[in-house]
């Protein structure tokens, strides 16, 4: 770790070293399982529309999980009210894809999160707003964060993100997730749709810094759990402070820890079959 290296840095703070081993022991227990050695493209796929699911409910559009399944299977529009329906079908397809994305987020993550943000996004906003950065437009807000940063700051702070996604860290991958997450929650580049990118560019990081690389957890479901420290925790990122960064990389792994943990809620239904 050096002073060029602000994440390895950052996982120095207090609380962050317990929290990165919990969160690395969780998700190794999922790795472990049995079941992965023979289906786990199954784990990954049901992984893909639980997180989707959790992620859609945490931007406002809840649906149960068994009815979006028979949905998706039936084909065609889900039979959900708008703007629901325009966000849970963006979690799907934006999870669907992802794993379709990770040469490109490796080596140009502003290019994938603009693809993202297409996927997500192209069922509630206009197509000249669909992966380009927002400029006069005030972005939403659904976990209630507050006054999104003025538009003039998100060119280069994007840029400043993606310089970081790309550059040798000795971090561990929960601190990137973490720094990933909050910085796209925090700065909204997008009129709408930044929560879903959020949680989704979060999901690369682990499975590109190989804490998960088959993409078996599901930690937006640990995010759903957690919704009230969730919006906290981003707050306390927002603020930019050395404790509230840290309680935001806590509250990360506690997530990712539960997302572990719904994993194996996953393994262990193919074991009953």
């Amino acid at each position: 770790m050096t002073v060029d290296d602000p994440l390895g840095q950052l996982a120095a703070w207090p609380g962050v070293a317990q929290t990165v081993a919990e969160a690395r022991a969780a998700v190794d227990g999922l790795l472990n399982h049995r079941m992965l050695r023979q289906r786990s493209a199954e784990v990954s796929a049901e992984s893909s529309l639980r997180g989707a699911r959790a992620s859609a409910e945490l931007d406002g559009a809840a649906v149960e999980l068994e009815w979006l399944r028979v949905q998706l299977m039936a084909g065609g529009p889900l039979t959900l009210p708008e703007p629901g329906r325009a966000v849970v079908e963006g979690a799907v397809r934006l999870h669907a894809e992802l794993g379709t994305m990770l040469a490109v987020w490796e080596r140009a993550p502003r290019q994938a999160l603009a693809r993202m943000h297409v996927l997500a996004a192209s069922g509630f906003l206009d197509s000249t707003e669909l992966g380009r950065p927002r400029h006069d437009a005030v972005a939403e807000d659904p976990l209630g964060l507050g006054a999104a940063p003025d538009a003039a700051t998100v060119p280069p702070r994007l840029n400043a993100l993606a310089d970081l996604v790309v550059t040798p860290t000795a971090a561990p991958a929960l601190v990137t997730y973490a720094l990933v997450h909050g910085e796209l929650l925090t700065l909204r580049p997008f009129p709408a749709g930044n929560g879903l990118v959020a949680r989704a560019a979060g999901r690369l990081v682990l499975i590109a810094r190989g804490l998960d690389p088959k993409s078996v957890s599901v930690p937006e479901v640990g995010h759903r759990e957690l919704h009230t420290e969730y919006a906290a925790a981003a707050r306390d990122y927002a603020a930019g402070t050395a404790d509230g960064l840290a309680r935001w990389v806590r509250h990360c792994g506690r997530a990712v820890a539960l997302g572990a943990r719904e994993g194996l809620a996953v393994c262990e239904a193919l074991v009953r079959g």
